[in-house]
């Protein structure tokens, strides 16, 4: 079955078992309220009365949204007011709809967890281990970047390959020394206190 209620100025549709966040109500986690502005009722595409119809439910905590940020300003006036504001909030759980309460099902978690020992019984505790050992290990070699260098085929030494080394290169000839433009200076000089021939 489910509802439709009104809590805190908005509506909620809730069934037996659901949980859900309401603006803040009175009571401590534990406490049992009663919602009774109840909107809409029914099962499935039956729709029932809601006359006398309540909704009962259970606070499983009090607790505050995130943070907004309430930022004013006006322009060329210097005016600036910055404040925070988190609302607060009260989770609820449904406990029941008017006569409807929750059904417990069976857990198929705990199924599969009584039939897990017996598939895992004839192997060991070391070998479970390795078993994890070894699947962690594939996990992470499939998860690496896959920007790795690969290694060089190429062997490292020049007698693994089996080639000879190239042969070294000469050095190139020097290039004939010219006279430079530091050393004019002085030459220019000895040839003013020599007399010239005529």
């Amino acid at each position: 079955m489910f509802a439709v209620v009104r809590t805190g100025g908005k509506q909620y549709r809730v069934a037996p078992g659901d949980k859900i966040v309401v603006e803040k109500l009175d009571g401590a986690a534990g406490d049992k309220i009663t919602l009774g502005e109840v909107l809409l009722a029914g099962e499935g595409s039956k729709l029932e009365s809601t006359a006398g119809l309540t909704v009962a439910a259970e606070i499983v905590a009090q607790a505050k949204a995130d943070k907004v940020t309430v930022f004013k300003k006006r322009r060329r006036h210097n005016y600036r007011r910055k404040k925070g504001h988190r609302q607060q909030h009260t989770i609820l759980r449904i406990v029941a709809i008017g006569d409807h309460k929750e059904s417990k099902k069976a857990a198929p978690k705990a199924e599969a967890a009584k039939d897990a020992p017996k598939a895992g019984a004839d192997k060991s505790a070391s070998a479970r281990a390795k078993e994890t050992v070894d699947t962690t290990a594939a996990e992470h070699e499939a998860l690496e970047v896959t920007g790795k260098p690969t290694p060089n085929p190429a062997p490292k030494d020049d007698k693994a390959a089996g080639a000879e080394k190239p042969a070294a290169k000469k050095p190139a000839p020097a290039k004939a020394k010219s006279p430079s433009t530091k050393n004019a200076a002085p030459a220019k000089a000895a040839a003013k206190t020599t007399p010239k021939a005529k």
